[in-house]
């Protein structure tokens, strides 16, 4: 692909974590008192913001009981810190050979500020990326704001960027403005899911994406 940024997903795509956050949400939300759901309800809603994921769960849910679940969220999932040998096989390679080839390289993530400031740190990726969007600074996918708030950013059109993410939330953002996307069979959502959004390709594992993304 003859793009000149390359925005990706985190959690699922970049670094597997998929997981620990279902985990995570699970033992928060029971703890107070919310049904356990089935894992795959919980992995369905990753790559959303926490305010909307929590809605999808739990329809109906106050904003007060939302505040109580992502405290005890939080308590969870921070005591798992991200390290380089969480971030998938080959992925930290991609983004240092697009970066030496010239590509921008940028993150648009479902992710609060803290979250992934920390994990930027701790994983050893943070120095590749130009710019990064968070959903509770911004709009929750699948809404396109941050991947728009991004291109303002570099001064490019839609066309001239891809987003590279493991659900159907990052495929059906890049749709919505026009952007070219490519689908990761690594994360939460499978082929037939991500087919729904036009990608340009979907891939099944990192040396699809390397030739894909031409390197």
């Amino acid at each position: 692909m003859d793009v000149k940024v390359v925005i990706f997903d985190w959690d699922g795509t970049l670094v597997d974590s998929v997981d620990h956050i279902a985990d995570s949400l699970h033992q928060a939300a029971t703890e107070l008192g919310y049904p356990a759901l089935e894992r795959e309800a919980y992995r369905d809603i990753i790559g959303l913001g926490m305010v909307e994921a929590l809605e999808k769960l739990y329809p109906g849910i106050s904003r007060d009981e939302i505040v109580a679940v992502r405290q005890g969220y939080a308590n969870y999932f921070f005591r798992k810190v991200t390290t380089p040998q969480n971030i998938f096989d080959g992925m930290s390679e991609v983004v240092a050979d697009l970066r030496s080839a010239g590509r921008g390289c940028s993150v648009a993530t479902g992710k609060s500020r803290r979250g992934l400031q920390s994990a930027l740190v701790s994983s050893g990726l943070g120095m590749h990326f130009d710019i990064t969007r968070c959903a509770d600074e911004t709009r929750s996918k699948p809404d396109p704001r941050m991947l728009e708030e991004i291109l303002v950013f570099y001064g490019i059109e839609p066309t001239e960027a891809v987003m590279i993410g493991d659900t159907r939330y990052d495929l059906e953002m890049a749709q919505r403005i026009g952007m070219p996307s490519i689908g990761v069979e690594w994360g939460v959502h499978k082929r037939d899911v991500l087919g729904e959004y036009a990608p340009h390709a979907i891939v099944s594992s990192v040396p699809d994406l390397r030739s894909v993304l031409g390197l």
